[in-house]
């Protein structure tokens, strides 16, 4: 069974105590909807780039936005698909977050990694064989994860502790987040893709556990800016394979590192929310997330105008308008748009009552 090593540190406690006073901070603030959406749409972003540049990925924050949208550049084809698809991860983590389930299924995980690799929502098995990290420079192995039989155990104790963890509620969320990422990272599942899943399923951990902060926080970025910090935090052990040592590892130091690192991005979620806060309209940020994507950008355009048309839709959407026009239809029988008008060409949509409110006074 797995049983982390590790101390709770005078400095540690001090970060978990600024982690919480942010995350209670940030609970406060009246965000409106418009600033809510433009800082989480953001964090996204940020989180995307950074996630794939530790891996390697050369687009800058600019170029993965335009890539988001459509763009392309050229000779950088593998770049642009990784984006996509971590893209389309974070879009997967959302619908896991919205479930609000009380505990995370292993098959989450692999799906989570299917879209990282394949941007397919289909479950990737573990791998079948040995795998190695080396260093690039010279090829030396740095570390040799356990052998591809012992996997499917070590995953499986993996999910069963951090379900128990959450439920005993022994740990604070954060220290919990921390060795779950440690974890994954050291049975390292797959033959690849398994540092941009390791950072998923910490997101997966802190949201399901109330420290998703509004969805407005980025970790990745604050591990791509120093990543020699980041990849040292990681190797405790002085022994490269996983049975000399790596598991009765202290890992004291990776969790006030992942900590330190959680404690900044808070603090700096805290300091650009209190910028942008407008203190004159409620935090509707609970109906928020009852919308999807596309219907969170709607809201772009119902903010300028009453009625809007599936030309506007299609447009916005970069959709064929006879597509806006069924994704209206939807929409009507779901509540969240009400029709104006019989003919096709001419009828136009208002936002629902109950969405109103959400729309900048």
């Amino acid at each position: 069974m797995f049983n982390p090593n590790f101390k709770i540190t005078p400095a540690l406690t001090k970060k978990l105590m600024n982690i919480e006073a942010s995350r209670q901070s940030v609970s406060r603030l009246p965000i409106t909807v418009a600033v809510l959406t433009s800082l989480r749409e953001s964090a996204r972003l940020v989180s995307t780039h950074y996630s794939t540049q530790i891996e390697g990925n050369r687009l800058t924050q600019e170029q993965v936005l335009d890539v988001i949208h459509g763009g392309t550049f050229p000779n950088r084809e593998r770049d642009e698909r990784e984006v996509k698809n971590y893209y389309r991860a974070l879009d997967y983590l959302e619908v896991l977050i919205n479930k609000n389930s009380q505990s995370i299924k292993e098959r989450e995980i692999q799906v989570l990694h299917g879209l990282v690799m394949e941007g397919k929502n289909k479950p990737t098995p573990y791998r079948d064989g040995q795998n190695v990290i080396r260093d690039s420079s010279n090829g030396a192995i740095i570390y040799m994860p356990p052998e591809a039989k012992d996997v499917a155990q070590l995953m499986s104790e993996l999910i069963l502790w951090i379900n128990e963890q959450i439920q005993v509620n022994d740990l604070p969320i954060p220290m919990i987040a921390a060795i779950a990422h440690y974890q994954f990272a050291t049975i390292h599942p797959y033959y690849d893709g398994n540092g941009r899943t390791a950072r998923l399923l910490t997101n997966l951990v802190l949201h399901q556990s109330g420290y998703g902060l509004k969805g407005v926080y980025s970790l990745e970025e604050y591990y791509a800016k120093n990543l020699p910090a980041y990849y040292n935090a990681l190797s405790i052990c002085e022994s490269h394979n996983y049975y000399f040592g790596r598991i009765e590892s202290d890992i004291t130091q990776w969790i006030d590192y992942f900590c330190g690192g959680m404690a900044d991005s808070f603090a700096n979620v805290h300091i650009k929310a209190s910028e942008q806060a407008n203190h004159q309209q409620l935090d509707h940020s609970h109906l928020l997330r009852e919308l999807d994507q596309r219907q969170k950008q709607m809201m772009s355009l119902f903010s300028n105008h009453k009625y809007i048309s599936t030309q506007q839709i299609a447009e916005l959407l970069g959709i064929h308008q006879r597509s806006a026009l069924n994704l209206c239809q939807k929409w009507c029988d779901e509540g969240f748009v009400v029709k104006h008008g019989k003919a096709n060409k001419t009828r136009k949509y208002e936002l629902s009552a109950k969405w109103l409110k959400l729309l900048p006074s």
